[in-house]
């Protein structure tokens, strides 16, 4: 294959495997409630995804990829919500057409910057516009200013306690502490039936492959080199001429838009968003999913969302009590045991052995008679 190809062979065999997992073994395995967590699950590998091109490839640890996963979500929870609170809708209410929670909190119209979520073409834009454009402040803001590794972190996850707080405070506007829930119908589609959530489960694996290809080829391409280049040594790379906060506002603004994606699906996939998906805690968990899959690998990123979330779906349904304990048992264990993650045990155990197999020409396969020669 050319060094300058897309994917390489064990690449290829990686996409293919877990092109197989999703769309044919999952599907076949599992009912309708088990294949709609499968389908939350994969939500989480949109972030997943864009943690290993900002911190695997770029050195750029975000510990509040949760803020854009949250602002996705929420603008597509926006426009359900709308969708769902029609005038016959809402009728019991003392404002009939605004959401329920707007009418609990006194409010008697709808706020103004919520009017353009009556259309699905803005609340689309918005999924990926409104995480972009807080990224883009907070990167030019912290970047400009050469601002990295442990600080960046710290501020990233300062700005998720801050709109989470935020969040809950504004409970007439955003619904509070509770959400935005009884999402219904996309369009007259109604989201709540099983044949819906079988539906949405192949639209985020093919939404999720399509974020798989456009970071692939970020990784291929220069910028991508130049990425590795500044996690290792950005100094000589700002010597060289490059202006080194651009890719990092690149970048950083990329991941977002990934996680915008993954929230507004995970809005779709489970009928709710709320302020407990934007905050510390789910934003440290999703750095976890890409330090088990293996930070350097945006495959492996996937397959860690995958594991680490069925690992704890598994241990809170079997060990209530116990469930924090064996999840972080896990995380420990792989981090340990695998300092490179689910990639490293691909790329040291089982590529090798498969590479091996693939190279076995026809002549080693061949049976002992047909490689003799005939006496003379």
């Amino acid at each position: 294959m050319k060094a300058n190809a897309l994917f390489t062979r064990s690449e290829m065999i990686g996409f293919a495997i877990l092109a197989c997992v999703i769309f044919l073994l999952l599907p076949a395995v599992l009912d309708t409630f088990r294949l709609n967590l499968f389908g939350k699950y994969l939500t989480y590998s949109f972030v997943a995804i864009g943690l290993a091109l900002c911190w695997g490839a770029g050195g750029i640890l975000s510990l509040g990829q949760g803020v854009f996963f949250g602002l996705g979500g929420y603008c597509m929870a926006m426009f359900l919500k709308l969708e769902a609170s029609t005038p016959e809708n809402t009728a019991i209410q003392s404002t009939p057409g605004i959401p329920d929670f707007m009418d609990w909190n006194q409010l008697t119209a709808l706020p103004w910057w919520w009017e353009p979520f009556h259309s699905l073409g803005f609340a689309m834009f918005a999924v990926v516009a409104v995480p972009v454009v807080f990224a883009f402040i907070i990167g030019v803001a912290m970047f400009r200013r050469r601002v990295g590794g442990v600080y960046f972190a710290i501020i990233t996850q300062a700005f998720a306690a801050i709109l989470t707080i935020l969040i809950i405070g504004q409970q007439g506007f955003t619904g509070g502490v509770n959400g935005i829930t009884d999402l219904r119908t996309l369009l007259g589609w109604d989201i709540r039936t099983d044949e819906a959530k079988e539906t949405l489960y192949y639209v985020n694996g093919i939404l999720l492959f399509a974020v798989l290809f456009a970071a692939q080829f970020v990784r291929r391409s220069k910028l991508g080199r130049l990425l590795i280049a500044m996690r290792d040594q950005e100094d000589r790379v700002r010597f060289s001429g490059y202006d080194v906060a651009s890719f990092k506002i690149f970048i950083f603004c990329l991941g977002a838009a990934f996680a915008g994606i993954g929230g507004a699906m995970f809005t779709l996939q489970v009928g709710f968003m709320s302020p407990t998906l934007v905050g510390i805690v789910p934003s440290i968990e999703m750095v976890i999913f890409c330090a088990v899959g293996g930070r350097m690998s945006i495959l492996g990123a996937v397959y860690g969302a995958l594991l680490v979330n069925w690992a704890k779906t598994t241990f809170s349904e079997s060990f209530p009590e116990l469930w924090l304990l064996g999840l972080g048992g896990l995380f420990i264990a792989v981090v340990m045991a695998f300092p490179n993650g689910l990639a490293g045990i691909w790329s040291e155990k089982v590529e090798p052995r498969l590479l091996k197999l693939i190279k076995k020409s026809p002549a080693q396969a061949a049976s002992p008679a047909q490689q003799s020669t005939p006496a003379e």
